[in-house]
């Protein structure tokens, strides 16, 4: 037999099985996060549930963070696309920003299990997320055009500071209170800064 008319099955998953696995990994964590919560999960427990190798899963995700941000993922960008409706239909910065904070600590809210654990992995935490970093220079863009002579810098940090997910989760979980206070919060902060008088 010719040597050209052998066929050798290529073992390498295809771009289908690999999307496919992907989804399968993604259905498989977020069951278990919410089952057992997210910090009892392990990686290989993960990988046994889905039926799948250590080596498929690792593949795909290098950690923990990186399946609770994939998680995060379709949230994040409807708020994105949100807060671009949001600023193309709205002129005025002030409300705005408060509409955007209460939108971010609404997010962070909503997903404190995901974010805190993703936090917890890394190295540079949740405010320095690729992620987020849009959230930080929204603030900021909308602080410049509010108020030009703030320190917009200083200012934004400690807006976008007040929405980390260890914050908020301090602020629940400790201090016992409730998303509309912590919201009322961000809005009267937001408002001394740039109410002051110079």
């Amino acid at each position: 037999m010719e040597e050209q008319n052998l066929l050798i099955p290529d073992p390498r998953p295809t771009r289908a099985d690999a999307v496919k696995n992907r989804e399968l990994l993604l259905e498989t964590a977020n069951r278990l996060f919410h089952e057992n919560g997210v910090e009892t999960v392990t990686m290989s427990q993960i990988a046994q549930e889905a039926q799948v190798g250590t080596g498929t899963l690792y593949r795909h995700f290098t950690n923990k963070s990186d399946i609770c941000y994939a998680l995060l993922d379709q949230d994040q960008r409807d708020l994105q696309n949100q807060t671009l409706r949001r600023l193309s239909q709205h002129n005025s910065p002030c409300e705005n920003l408060r509409w955007f904070l209460e939108q971010a600590a609404h997010f962070v809210a909503r997903h404190d299990d995901l974010l805190a654990s993703g936090d917890e992995s890394t190295t540079s935490g949740f405010i320095h997320h690729r992620a987020h970093l849009w959230w930080r220079q929204t603030i900021r863009g909308l602080l410049g055009k509010l108020k030009p002579n703030l320190d917009v810098d200083y200012a934004a940090d400690v807006l976008y500071i007040m929405l980390d997910v260890n914050a908020i989760r301090f602020q629940r979980r400790v201090q016992g209170y409730d998303i509309t206070r912590i919201i009322a919060g961000l809005h009267t902060t937001m408002e001394r800064m740039t109410l002051q008088t110079d």
